[in-house]
């Protein structure tokens, strides 16, 4: 027997466990089939090198987030409160969760597009990951494939898992919140751990998007508290401990900021009272439900209207403007979940198959309610919150039909859903007749062909029912793909973007309304001259529609595309601001309009909804001397001032937060700053106006139209390329 030291032994056994690591990586558990793990890593692969693929496109994307990391990225207390700029003037109009990955990103790196829509694109791989996960314990590899799948190509969720709102960060919390109750609700030992995961990722939620995180709360709650395998008391404990982690992960954040005192910290912008509680209850919260936004430029309305933001009702989801953002396997979704809450109805209590369709169906059926009757803002790409249910029903429905297939009913079920599937895409389709009129007719024939396959597949040899399966998913993702596909190829800036192609969102007339598109045309029914959506002013900056070319505002999706063809080069890409030649480029914006009069500066609706177009005249003049002031500069909304902050890396004052209309600072603070030499210029708009901004609810009054009235009459213009300066330690 030969002696074998132990040194020799150890290096001998290292290569071996970490042989076995990567053997365990690529093979999965052993109970799975040999394909379930390289075809899983295959699917993040794909995602990743999609969602990566021309990432740099959208630039800055939503300058209005982006000017908050870069703020981040100097500064450890605007990082914090997620301040606007690094002099901490005014916050977000959102708490700050959703900033700080890309704002360590920034730190990391430096600040440019990829260093910003990186962590994004992170999450959105993320969640397709956590999402298998969730899907596969219980109804298979298979399903957790399809819902993966389902996910990663739905045209909205590629756009946001590729964009700087909030948005991407709240589903993937949203699916972590999901995966967490449905392992509690597996077995009674150890169900806490997972009901305290829960909760800290409902609380980091709220951190991310105030009251939106909590829609799908009730629902989760009420399944545990029905189905959950343990005794009444001991659930009820558990959904408190559940409760206390949400609170404290959530509410520590708060807490801080009601606590610090207000002269040391920034004004919470979208608030009228600096408070961030009236933040949430009141803008970000029923004010979003009833209309009454306090501070808004749109929204209100109620009975069945959504005022300035489309018609409310049941059918909103599936309009000329959103249908094509999320619906297109929203109908073989509900049928689904009918259809396994059908199959798993006479289950015993516990029963962890029917209770993830209850906890998957709640959230889904809750969101899309609120989402459907909410009268005040609402944009299309809110719902991506709904993709990660939705996918998640797709693919636990076919798994339960598929294996109930020799039922008639089952197989039934199925050819349903691939028929209904086909119809609708066949119909979305035809809202963009001009992309891709080929596919139309495509989706269409071949959906009606798996579903008569399927009908038949519990009667037929196993290998033609696959292949029907096959035909009919294939034939349901065609639609949404080749959406997906041309959002990948497109960058996106501004604060109001939608997926896929011109006229997708954003648009035409449909069931429940919506206001016709802004590309020329609502499908021959108006001509593209009607207000989108019931914009005050008709289109966002004031735009009309002439000769079926919008002229002088933002365009759908928050693209560019100039009356006439492409911008000068055939390009119009934000820059970084680090080239030194245009700074932020022009965001969204048609090229010279980047500073147009109207309410105060460039971009939609008066330059809210778009950042200006930043020349290097205007960025050599602010780089001037910039350090030894506070703010290098000031200028009536958030967006406005954001550009100028991202070109220049300087801080820059957004008077009246987003939407000109927040009391801070007050004309009296204002004059104080001046005084004391804290800020070098006041950008006005193109013209020699100081652009007042919306100045208030309504526009016109407000502290940003008396600070607008006051540098006007006090000091001198200099018109600095496109736009104008006022130089505040110069007086007339």
């Amino acid at each position: 027997m030969t002696a074998t030291t132990p040194t020799a032994t150890a290096a001998h056994a290292a290569p071996t466990a970490r042989t076995g690591r990567l053997a365990r990586l690529w093979r999965g558990r052993p109970e799975d089939a040999p394909w379930a793990r390289p075809a899983f890593l295959g699917l993040l692969a794909v995602t990743t090198a999609l969602y990566l693929w021309n990432l740099g496109a959208s630039g800055y994307a939503n300058s209005f987030y982006s000017a908050a990391v870069q703020a981040g990225g100097e500064s450890w207390k605007a990082f914090f409160f997620g301040s606007l700029d690094a002099a901490n003037a005014i916050t977000v109009d959102k708490p700050p969760a959703a900033l700080w990955p890309m704002g360590l990103s920034v730190r990391l790196f430096g600040l440019g597009s990829w260093q910003i829509l990186l962590p994004e694109v992170l999450m959105g791989v993320g969640t397709v990951a956590v999402l298998y996960a969730a899907v596969r314990r219980r109804f298979g590899a298979g399903a957790g494939l399809i819902a993966g799948a389902v996910l990663a190509l739905t045209p909205v969720a590629a756009l946001m898992f590729r964009f700087n709102n909030p948005d991407a960060l709240l589903a993937l919390l949203m699916t972590v919140a999901v995966y967490g109750v449905l392992r509690a609700l597996e077995r009674a030992e150890g169900a806490a751990k997972w009901l305290v995961l829960a909760g800290v990722a409902f609380g980091f939620a709220f951190l991310t998007k105030t009251l939106q995180a909590f829609l799908i709360l009730p629902p989760l709650a009420l399944v545990y508290a029905v189905c959950a395998p343990a005794r009444p008391l001991r659930r009820f404990g558990q959904l408190g401990l559940a409760g206390l982690a949400l609170v404290v992960s959530g509410g520590w954040w708060v807490a801080l900021v009601e606590l610090w005192p207000a002269a040391s910290r920034p004004y919470v912008g979208g608030s009228q009272n600096n408070s961030f509680l009236e933040l949430t209850f009141g803008y970000n919260g029923l004010g979003r439900i009833n209309g009454n936004e306090v501070g808004s430029v749109g929204g209100g309305g109620g009975g069945g209207q959504g005022g300035g933001w489309g018609e409310t009702g049941p059918l909103r989801m599936f309009n000329d403007s959103i249908g094509g953002q999320i619906s297109w396997l929203l109908p073989a979704a509900l049928l689904l979940l009918l259809a396994g809450l059908v199959v798993t109805w006479r289950a015993p209590r516990t029963d962890t198959a029917r209770a993830a369709f209850l906890v998957w169906g709640g959230a889904l059926l809750m969101t899309l309610g609120v989402f459907s009757f909410m009268a005040g803002i609402f944009h299309e790409y809110y719902t991506v919150a709904l993709a990660p249910y939705l996918a998640a029903l797709i693919g636990m429905g076919a798994a339960v039909l598929w294996e109930e297939r020799t039922r008639f009913a089952a197989s039934a079920g199925l050819a349903a859903a691939a028929g209904v599937t086909a119809w609708w895409g066949w119909t979305l389709l035809g809202r963009t007749p001009d992309h891709l009129p080929w596919l139309r007719w495509t989706v269409l024939v071949a959906g009606a062909v798996a579903a008569l396959g399927l009908l038949a597949a519990g009667r037929a040899d196993r290998r033609l029912g696959l292949a029907a399966a096959g035909l009919g998913l294939a034939a349901g993702l065609a639609g949404p793909f080749a959406y997906t596909l041309e959002t990948l190829s497109t960058g996106h800036q501004g604060s109001i973007v939608t997926a896929g192609p011109a006229g997708a969102g954003f648009g035409g007339r449909g069931p429940g309304g919506g206001g016709p598109r802004m590309d020329g045309g609502d499908g021959g029914r108006n001509g593209g001259t009607q207000p989108p959506n019931g914009f005050p002013n008709g289109f966002p900056g004031g735009g009309q529609a002439q000769g079926g070319q919008f002229q002088g505002g933002q365009f759908p999706g928050g693209r560019m595309q100039p009356p006439g063809g492409q911008s000068p080069g055939g390009q119009n890409q934000p820059s970084t601001g680090q080239t030194g030649q245009t700074g932020q480029a022009p965001a969204g914006q048609m090229p010279g309009f980047g500073e147009r009069g109207g309410m105060g500066g460039g971009g939609g609706m008066g330059g809210l909804l778009n950042g200006a177009s930043v020349g290097a005249e205007a960025k050599e003049k602010l780089l001037q001397d910039a350090d030894a002031y506070t703010w290098a500069a000031a200028a009536v909304g958030a967006q406005n001032a954001a550009s100028y902050q991202l070109a220049t890396e300087k801080p820059v004052m957004a008077i009246g937060g987003f939407n000109g209309s927040d009391p801070s600072p007050t004309l009296a603070q204002f004059k104080e700053y001046v005084a004391e030499g804290k800020i070098h210029y006041f950008i006005g708009s193109r013209g020699g106006g100081t652009g007042g901004g919306m100045g208030g609810p309504g526009g016109g009054a407000g502290s940003s139209s008396e600070i607008s009235t006051w540098v006007q009459e006090n000091f001198a213009a200099v018109t600095v390329g496109s736009a104008t300066f006022y130089d505040l330690t110069s007086e007339k």
